[in-house]
């Protein structure tokens, strides 16, 4: 039986011809997310702001500002209402109200009961309450993971290879968590602690890739010690593109079908690491690639000094 084969073994895709076109739709895309995120903000979840999260589900569909206006009629203060994994289930998101717990609860409550009486069937699936010290320890601490994660790779894999692929595995890095945070900051989708895990997924996701593909080229540089560096990459992302490929689709699925019958409560978290695992294969081979070229990487950069001036041995 004939094995399938998603790339021929003879595939010779010229990827680096791209590379000027990629980079600016890339520093576009980067530039747009960054701005938005400056401009909108994101939806900070009840983990990062404080307050407290009620999760509902109706049993028909709903007008989302006679809600608000029901809730705001409560005198809990100014309420979030968002749509959440489905046309039917809502977060109600409150500020945090002074007086403590005991006040916090009793908002709760009072939202809680106006519900059940004035939607039939409704059913609040979840009452979270997180103080504000909670949430501003776990806003720093979850920005912190994510920023030590990025550094702490750049960091080995300059060691491990050369200063530019430390500085391209950054700069890959930077630019899938980016674009990430600005589709969360143009769909206002809630960004909670759920959130901070798939960045940290994503991170791992993009270096295990974009180190596969450098392992090739430092490879490739110490046999094809006179190849030029430009049909040097392509060959190499040519000879990893089943590995990249294979990978991508397997996961990409599997997140796809999680998406669309998964639990609503994961939703969040599996929409960002699909869509960081799609950026991630872009990047592994758009900017991760073409990066080593910018700063200047050279065919003998793995040679010994006294190797470079040798002669090329007859019959390689």
């Amino acid at each position: 039986m004939k094995l399938l084969k998603l790339v021929p073994d003879n595939t010779n895709l010229d990827f680096m011809g791209w590379r000027n076109i990629a980079l600016i739709l890339s520093i576009i895309v980067t530039v747009a997310s960054l701005v938005i995120v400056g401009v909108r903000g994101l939806n900070l979840g009840v983990d990062f702001v404080g307050g407290q999260m009620i999760r509902t589900t109706f049993a028909q569909p709903i007008d989302v500002d006679q809600l608000r206006g029901r809730v705001g009629s409560l005198g809990v203060g100014d309420a979030s209402i968002q749509e959440s994994g489905g046309p039917r289930t809502y977060q109600i998101r409150l500020p945090k109200p002074e007086g403590g717990e005991a006040a916090a609860n009793r908002a709760a409550s009072r939202v809680r009961g106006m519900l059940l009486q004035n939607y039939p069937g409704a059913r609040v699936d979840a009452v979270e309450t997180v103080s504000g010290k909670v949430s501003e320890e776990l806003a720093m601490d979850g920005g912190l993971a994510i920023t030590l994660a990025m550094l702490g790779i750049a960091i080995y894999i300059w060691f491990r290879f050369e200063w530019q692929f430390g500085v391209g595995a950054l700069t890959t890095l930077f630019h899938d968590v980016s674009l990430v945070f600005g589709f969360f900051a143009l769909t206002q989708l809630q960004v909670d602690l759920n959130i901070v895990a798939a960045f940290l997924a994503i991170v791992g996701y993009s270096l295990n890739d974009t180190v596969v593909i450098y392992d090739r080229i430092r490879e490739n540089l110490r046999k094809f010690r006179k190849m030029a560096m430009i049909p040097l990459i392509n060959l190499s992302l040519n000879e990893t593109l089943s590995r990249t490929l294979v990978t991508s689709i397997s996961i990409m699925l599997a997140l796809a079908m999680l998406l669309l019958f998964g639990p609503d409560v994961i939703f969040g978290l599996t929409l960002a690491i699909l869509l960081g695992t799609f950026i991630g294969t872009y990047s592994s081979i758009y900017i991760s690639a073409p990066v080593l070229i910018w700063l200047g990487l050279k065919p003998d950069s793995f040679l010994q000094v006294d190797e470079k001036d040798q002669p090329e041995p007859q019959g390689a």
